[in-house]
């Protein structure tokens, strides 16, 4: 369910796009490792950095409505929202995942209308929850994707994504720089675990339009 993928969407090859689908439909996740080039997820983890210094990340709420609040008990990492033009670097970054989103539409008709990020910063010791990623009285989050932008991680490190695909073993992701994680946001419970050190990364949601 993995595979070593180029930098940049427009140099995938037709067999890694099959792939993705491939694996998405039949196992309900994806790994593709190497998926960003290296010097845009350092230019990444650079800006995620800055904004934490700078107090622009806030702790991130779970529920929806009436019902959401923050928890670190669970769900320990502060979020920045990404948004068209907040710097070259996240511009190039949503540039790619339209191309993701393009290639999941041709492959798998899913009617994927737009992408949604945000920077995902755990503190040593943070963690979140086993959960689903799409909310009961909104069916709009279709596909989830994780990047990684952590340097040098080691398995001592933790932090492993856990995966919890159903009638299956679960399998724990290693949060490795570059690396690049999709699932179906309605199916695969997961969940994080803690680390020993910075856990950065980016977390997104492939959205198709109101039903």
């Amino acid at each position: 369910m993995f595979a070593d993928s180029p930098a940049h969407p427009a140099s995938f090859s037709e067999t890694q796009q099959l792939a993705m689908a491939d694996n998405l439909s039949r196992h309900g996740w994806s790994q593709h490792n190497i998926f960003l080039p290296q010097e845009l997820t350092l230019l990444l983890e650079a800006e995620c950095r800055v904004l934490t210094e700078d107090g622009a990340l806030v702790l991130a709420a779970v529920g929806r409505g009436a019902t959401q609040a923050v928890r670190p008990g669970i769900r320990g990492d502060r979020i920045r929202w990404l948004h068209a033009g907040q710097s070259p670097a996240c511009d190039r970054y949503l540039q790619i995942m339209e191309g993701v989103r393009v290639s999941l539409n041709r492959s798998l008709y899913l009617g994927l209308d737009e992408y949604e990020s945000h920077f995902a910063f755990y503190a040593p010791g943070a963690a979140y929850h086993k959960h689903l990623d799409r909310f009961q009285d909104d069916d709009c989050r279709t596909v989830s994707v994780v990047i990684y932008l952590n340097q040098d991680w080691l398995p001592a490190d933790g932090g492993a994504l856990r995966l919890h695909p159903e009638g299956q073993c679960m399998e724990d992701i290693a949060p490795l720089g570059s690396r690049m994680v999709l699932f179906l946001s309605a199916d695969m419970l997961h969940e994080v675990l803690p680390a020993t050190r910075d856990r950065i990364s980016l977390a997104g949601w492939f959205r198709r339009r109101p039903s």
